[in-house]
């Protein structure tokens, strides 16, 4: 009989410790708890793609930069939680619209890819509309893009943590409701607060026109770097008459047909090859690339040196990925990925082997270049169109590749990778002129360039979580 009742006993605690087991591992995959009560503005909602996802949602109506209210979204230990604030609002096809919000996010990581704003175009059925005109794109031509989500563009930091999220877009003309989302994706122990967020009509941005040129020429003749550089004066002469507001010249051009080593061709930076340079931007009023060899000290670089209206050096960049030939002639590589202020945009510059790995290009265009000047010797021209079109930036080349070698063009490529002018001749200038205000609409992908800082991956040697 004792036996019998300790046998029952040992039973009933091993179901009382198997139930306490479930419900403990129960309770940690559980999804986080109801929200408490939410009290938001009128029209205001949240979701999440599902319950097991979704994170915790408060509006703090003292919170924000202002006071004047804030949305909040706060994820727990688990990964992979997403979750978002949305509101429908009312817009009239054709028209401009701008967005514009606050946003700051506590601990987690990369904001830029975590904390992200979206505006969705609908029709009164909330069905996807598509946009007005054909994308320019060379698939699938003459077909209007499904008009896919907006993705506004993160501004610097600004006090307190206050990140500003913004973009100006053109309504399709059969959308009539806009669709806005404030979200939190992906980030464990993080908060993300949205304030000030606001879509109002406004007049349509003015376009921004560049005239981009490039020069076709082997600086055959001449040992000297005066006598290199002077046999470009007339087609920086040519660009200036067809308008150009940048002209970009080929890869160390003092130092093509010399038979030297590089370092004989080095000089400083500024120096005598970027002063002869200079007279010639300051009286075409245009900007100027050349690709020059630097000495500074002992060491000796491969640059792009640009050169600005005033005739003074705006920038350089010294090349960062470097061929056999170089390593072994003693030039040393750059580090660093400048991009700079023009009066026409933002331009960054990479030299010749730069073109071969797509961390270059992607350096400046993170940094925000919307140019990349590309003095270059020889390439692969798939690449040029590879690093325009995987960055959405225009690649302005210039090489001294025949056309007739099917090798590297000096061109002017498009967002999509495709060139909008080649020079086909010795000692000729290319030109395209571009707008860069107006995206490039992607069929399945919209406005590529927007997305991808909300999409490609996270750099974890930069991106940590914040604390």
């Amino acid at each position: 009989m004792q036996r019998t009742s300790l046998k029952a006993a040992r039973v009933v605690a091993l179901v009382a410790a198997l139930m306490a087991a479930a419900l403990g591992t129960a309770a940690l995959a559980a999804p986080a708890p109801r929200d408490p009560v939410v009290t938001a503005p009128e029209g205001w909602a949240t979701a999440s793609p599902r319950a097991e996802l979704r994170p915790e949602f408060r509006y703090d109506p003292s919170g924000g930069p202002s006071r004047t209210g804030a949305f909040v979204i706060r994820s727990d230990e688990r990964e992979g939680l997403q979750g978002r604030w949305t509101r429908t609002l009312p817009v009239q096809g054709g028209r401009h619209y701008r967005f514009s919000a606050l946003r700051r996010m506590k601990q987690g990581s990369s904001p830029r890819r975590s904390a992200v704003a979206r505006v969705l175009w609908q029709d009164d059925q909330g069905r996807q509309v598509r946009h007005d005109e054909p994308s320019t794109a060379p698939f699938l031509p003459g077909r209007a893009p499904e008009a896919e989500p907006e993705y506004p563009v993160d501004g610097a930091e600004g006090p307190a943590g206050w990140t500003s999220v913004t973009g100006v877009y053109r309504v399709p003309s059969k959308a009539t409701r806009a669709v806005v989302e404030l979200e939190l994706r992906w980030a464990p122990r993080a908060v993300v607060e949205w304030s000030e967020v606001t879509l109002a009509e406004v007049p349509a941005p003015a376009p921004r026109m560049v005239r981009l040129a490039t020069v076709h020429y082997q600086p055959r003749a001449g040992k000297t770097a005066d006598e290199k550089c002077r046999q470009f004066a007339p087609f920086i002469a040519e660009a200036a008459r067809k308008r150009a507001d940048l002209v970009v010249l080929p890869e160390t051009l003092t130092f093509y047909g010399t038979g030297k080593p590089y370092a004989e061709c080095a000089e400083p930076v500024p120096g005598p090859s970027t002063e002869y340079f200079g007279g010639l931007a300051r009286q075409h009023n245009l900007y100027i690339v050349a690709g020059l060899l630097e000495r500074e000290r002992h060491l000796v670089y491969n640059v792009a040196v640009l050169i600005g209206p005033d005739g003074r050096v705006a920038g350089k960049y010294r090349k960062v990925a470097l061929p056999r030939s170089e390593i072994e002639g003693g030039i040393t590589p750059g580090r660093d990925y400048p991009v700079f202020d023009t009066r026409f945009g933002k331009l960054g510059m990479m030299v010749c082997y730069d073109g071969f790995f797509p961390e270059v290009a992607r350096e400046l265009t993170k940094r925000g270049a919307e140019v990349i000047a590309w003095p270059v010797w020889g390439c692969n021209p798939l690449l040029g169109a590879a690093r325009a079109v995987e960055n959405h930036v225009y690649v302005v080349s210039s090489t001294y590749s025949s056309v007739a070698d099917n090798w590297m063009l000096s061109a002017i490529f498009g967002h999509d990778g495709q060139p909008l002018a080649q020079a086909k001749e010795w000692g000729t200038v290319a030109l395209a002129e571009v707008d860069l205000n107006r995206p490039l609409h992607w069929s399945s992908l919209g406005d590529f360039k927007a997305e991808l800082p909300r999409h490609r991956p996270e750099d974890p040697a930069v991106e940590r979580p914040r604390r």
